[in-house]
């Protein structure tokens, strides 16, 4: 079955992707190949101190997104900036069919799956209230 939209809760160690219609959803589990770890910095060693996500785990995520038409990104820290960024380089197609990042903590699957349906009703009804009424002067 086709779902033109999704959601995709995400840390640095994976990430859930549900694609969804009015009465189904596929789920699929993306795990990182090198999840984030924190590095602390020592004086005297050279560069901060950061790691960057696996982007083989970008790719994934991207891939599992394929044919979607709409989707919101959420969840906690910086991983979903990070793939955010990595799409507006890499894939800005996809980056394009964003229609939300937000930062949330561990929803269960169906308090995700609710937010994602809530959010994309008001986006239809902003949407057709634009329509309806013409593009603001």
């Amino acid at each position: 079955m086709s779902h033109s939209h999704a959601i995709v809760w995400m840390d640095s160690r994976e990430a859930h992707v549900f694609r969804f219609s009015a009465d189904d959803v596929e789920r699929q589990r993306i795990r990182s190949h090198n999840p984030f770890r924190k590095i602390h910095h020592k004086a005297g060693v050279i560069g901060a101190g950061h790691t960057h996500l696996d982007h083989a785990y970008f790719e994934e995520i991207a891939e599992a997104l394929s044919g979607v038409q709409e989707w919101l990104l959420t969840g906690p820290g910086v991983a979903k900036n990070e793939l955010a960024r990595h799409l507006e380089q890499h894939l800005p197609d996809l980056k394009r069919t964003l229609c939300g990042l937000q930062t949330s903590d561990h929803p269960t699957d169906g308090e995700l799956l609710d937010q994602a349906r809530w959010a994309f009703k008001s986006i239809d009804r902003m949407r057709s209230n634009t329509a309806a009424t013409g593009p603001a002067q």
